[in-house]
């Protein structure tokens, strides 16, 4: 095709999707000011993260810096899309670790390129990222928990309708603060060709580091189970310089409800982990975890690391549907010299995640090398995103993607007749 037709082809594409859909929208700033009936039609069946019981759950246990707003997308024969959103105020002293304290984990490659102009002295690029961002998903969760669509939605009508909700919601909120960037949060490859349609609207892919994710096999009743599966030099590995230390330091794994004082206790050992973060968006909420366990109820799986009864560190194991996600974890750095707490909690996690009957589990982004050594294998996903200013937009997605993001080792702790599930 001639050069001249490819441009006209890209413009007239562009024309199209910056035309009003003709769809209906609805925007809120809390989830029950929208009809209910509609929001749980199109979310049935899909990620319990887009339950009103959950994102109440974040309203009355709010994190910092961060405000929802919710969308339903509908046609003349009803709703066809749920959308969860959230402003977010990035300030620059979130985007690096804590004064004297370094980065537990690599950073991926967008708060990488933050992170290193904020430490520069932070340029007017850096100013303009480090205010408003409107985030379509949660930044709470990984995985697609951005968008639910109604089953036979085409993708060619959801994402640019998506996209007109967003404008809409950026125009709207206005005076409160202009929006830089507008992002969309955590796309993996199966919706990426679909997706691929907001190009004409000027929003760009970039990858991040991979979630990690371990097969959990159906035949594993417990964690002993999945030991066994292990080649001898992993499970040896395990024990000697895991579950025997541990022990040695008089810990011990139990399972435990966040009543008031199990969650206060909670947010003191997550907060030392946040505080050790290169990139804190947002700090949970001193009554999040109590709050959390009672919306989330038989989901949740809680097990800690006890010294008697004092908690050193807990991870907090949460089902949704097939999966089960390793979602929060905390633990006493003092008392993480002297034990794997870390890695103890991880094992804990594969253990909590075959009790609640999930086929996977997805262990999030960070520390990749530990969790590949567990068996888990990467899931790719992007974040898409846009600035409103066209330069700017075209100057900072090129920076970014000059960024390299880690990739996860390649590891099969598993005996040779159980190769790792792809």
């Amino acid at each position: 095709m001639p050069a001249l037709s490819r441009l006209q082809d890209r413009l007239e594409t562009r024309r199209r999707l910056r035309q009003p859909s003709g769809l209906r929208f609805a925007i809120a700033d809390r989830i029950d000011q929208l009809n209910p009936a509609q929001w749980d039609q199109v979310i049935d069946g899909q990620s319990w993260f887009f339950s009103r019981a959950y994102l109440g759950m974040l309203e009355q246990a709010p994190p910092s810096c961060i405000e929802p707003r919710y969308g339903l997308i509908g046609d003349d024969a009803g709703p066809i899309a749920a959308v969860v959103m959230q402003w977010v105020e990035l300030e620059t002293e979130r985007l690096r670790p804590a004064a004297g304290i370094e980065a537990a984990t690599p950073r991926p490659g967008l708060r990488k390129l933050l992170g290193r102009a904020a430490a520069g002295g932070g340029s007017a690029l850096v100013n303009r990222i480090s205010e408003r961002v409107l985030v379509c998903g949660n930044l709470l969760s990984y995985g697609m928990h951005a968008v639910a669509a109604a089953p036979d939605i085409d993708p060619a009508t959801l994402w640019p309708a998506v996209a007109e909700l967003l404008y809409r919601v950026r125009r709207a909120d206005k005076l409160a603060g202009q929006a830089g960037f507008v992002l969309i949060k955590d796309v993996v490859e199966a919706q990426a060709e679909d997706i691929a349609v907001l190009r004409g609207l000027s929003y760009r892919g970039v990858e991040t580091e991979p979630n990690m994710v371990l097969q959990l096999d159906p035949a594993w009743r417990n964690h002993a189970d999945y030991l066994a599966s292990l080649a001898s030099k992993y499970r040896s590995a395990t024990r000697k310089q895991i579950l025997e230390p541990l022990q040695q330091a008089g810990l011990e794994l139990r399972t435990f409800t966040p009543d008031a004082a199990l969650g206060a206790r909670m947010h003191e050992l997550y907060l030392q982990v946040h505080g050790n973060a290169g990139f804190r968006p947002f700090t949970l909420h001193p009554d999040y975890f109590h709050a959390f366990a009672d919306a989330a109820g038989a989901r949740l799986r809680c097990t800690g690391l006890f010294e008697q009864q004092r908690l050193h560190g807990f991870i907090a194991t949460l089902g949704d549907g097939a999966q089960a996600l390793a979602y929060h974890i905390g633990f006493d750095r003092a008392a993480a010299e002297r034990a794997p707490l870390y890695l103890g909690l991880l094992h804990a996690s594969i253990g909590d995640g075959i009790a609640l009957g999930a086929r996977e589990l997805s262990l999030g982004r960070t520390a990749l090398e530990p969790k590949a050594r567990l068996g888990a294998r990467p899931q790719p996903m992007t974040v898409w995103l846009r600035h409103r200013q066209p330069l700017l937009n075209q100057l900072t997605l090129r920076l970014l993607g000059l960024v390299p993001h880690h990739e996860a080792p390649e590891r099969n702790p598993f005996k040779a007749d159980k190769p790792a599930a792809s």
